[in-house]
């Protein structure tokens, strides 16, 4: 069965860094884009940032450039996303995704596959 893994969550100070891990397994990991999302009390879910399956095109939300960065191993099945920088307001539940194209990170649905969530907070 298909199982995504994050790991890296925790509680930083603003301006700090933290970097997120994905491990995937259960699938091919070179058929599929990944994706990094957030979810905050009271918020809608959104897309942080994709990776398509080669990696040669990245997304990202207009909130994160510059200061996010997705990067995946095809080695370790593993992907990753540095965050610096870090806001207030990029307190959230960070959910790994996977799915077959990359268009489907952009319009928010459908997408097949899900991680459990790990929680980053940044301090005031």
């Amino acid at each position: 069965q298909v199982q995504l893994a994050e790991s890296g969550g925790g509680l930083v100070q603003t301006g700090g860094s933290l970097k997120l891990s994905c491990a995937v397994s259960g699938l091919i990991f070179s058929g599929y884009s990944m994706g990094w999302f957030r979810h905050a009390p009271g918020k809608v879910r959104v897309l942080v940032a994709a990776i398509s399956w080669d990696g040669a095109t990245t997304d990202y939300a207009d909130s994160v450039k510059g200061r996010f960065t997705i990067s995946r191993d095809k080695a370790k099945n593993t992907v990753y996303l540095q965050m610096n920088e870090l806001k207030p307001e990029d307190t959230a539940v960070y959910q790994c995704a996977a799915d077959r194209y990359l268009t489907t990170f952009r319009s928010g649905s459908g997408i097949e596959y899900w991680g459990p969530g790990t929680q980053v907070t940044v301090s005031s």
